[in-house]
């Protein structure tokens, strides 16, 4: 080998080098932007499709702003009466959740929100569950509202929060059916309490529950103008790094197989972030009677908000369930 091409050899590799180091960096600040939680006055990044391509860069240079989530009304926005309770996660995150009481109900159901999200973004599901004779116990996962924590594991470790709101959920309702409903990353982390820590709900509630993390995050790449491959596995290595888990292997559809009670999920026709085929995956892989509803023109937001009547029409059939032996 001659000297010029034994130094051309050596710049190559130099520069392989480097850019992998970047790009692993890029991808350890970004993993950490998605699940740390900012200031609650900072400014949430807009979804990719409403980023300009200056936006999209920026992003992509500074990683995602997620504020923390806060709890600008409570139940009795909604004319409900209310308590507020606090529980312990089994690693002894300390959470808060509200109690909405519900006198003679027929169940009780333990409510669990989104990413990026908090216990009032489900007022409007404790509002029509009450009214379905269903007592609701709301919960803020860890990081946000009135709960401890600053940090976001997208359903993994919020499974112990739902773990611990269902215990007090039967302490507090014994005897009653139990209802659990979760909303996109509140649906991965009930349906990974279901599978990982026992729970036997009565009836499953689901809306938008993603099959697999790498599903969505690559959803979520390809949205920005970038690769999936690998720029999705490196964001959620660095993700499992920095949290203690294998994010790769985050799979609510594998941890549907664990439901053996009747199931209603719910999702929009649109929804960029958990596709119809997707949302049933998570259906056929539960062993109960299940119903699927794809609501045309809707995407990853609040399908009661945006479909009440076919939301409330579904919800009912699913808890007239609960007096059936």
């Amino acid at each position: 080998m001659t000297p010029r091409r034994h130094r051309l050899l050596a710049l190559a590799a130099a520069v392989l080098t480097a850019g992998g180091i970047f790009v692993n960096a890029l991808a350890y600040a970004h993993a950490r932007a998605f699940t740390t939680f900012g200031p609650p006055t900072s400014a949430r990044t807009p979804p990719p499709q409403a980023l300009s391509r200056l936006g999209r860069l920026r992003v992509l240079v500074t990683g995602v702003s997620l504020p923390r989530p806060v709890n600008l009304r409570t139940p009795a926005d909604e004319g409900l009466p209310f308590e507020t309770l606090t529980a312990r996660a089994a690693d002894g995150t300390r959470l808060e959740l509200w109690r909405v009481p519900r006198p003679g109900a027929r169940a009780v159901a333990v409510l669990a929100h989104g990413h990026g999200g908090s216990k009032a973004s489900l007022l409007g599901v404790a509002r029509e569950l009450h009214g379905l004779g269903v007592e609701a116990l709301l919960v803020d996962l860890r990081g946000a509202g009135g709960s401890e924590g600053d940090r976001t594991s997208v359903g993994v470790h919020e499974a112990l929060d739902v773990e611990a709101a269902v215990a007090l959920a039967r302490r507090l309702a014994p005897g009653r059916p139990l209802l659990l409903h979760g909303t996109s990353m509140g649906a991965a982390a009930a349906l990974r309490a279901v599978h990982l820590h026992g729970l036997e709900p009565d009836l499953l509630l689901l809306e938008a529950p993603f099959d697999r993390l790498t599903t969505t995050v690559g959803h979520r790449f390809r949205a920005m103008g970038l690769p999936a491959w690998p720029g999705a596995r490196l964001l959620l290595f660095w993700g499992g790094v920095q949290l203690g888990f294998d994010a790769t292997a985050h799979a609510p559809v594998e941890y549907a197989a664990s439901v053996a009670c009747p199931a209603l999920v719910l999702g929009g026709a649109d929804d960029p972030w958990v596709r119809p085929d997707e949302l049933r995956a998570v259906a056929a892989a539960m062993r109960g009677p299940t119903e699927v509803v794809v609501l045309e023109g809707l995407g990853h937001e609040s399908l009661l908000d945006r479909r009440p009547e076919a939301w409330r029409a579904a919800a009912r059939r699913l808890v007239d369930q609960s007096g059936r032996e």
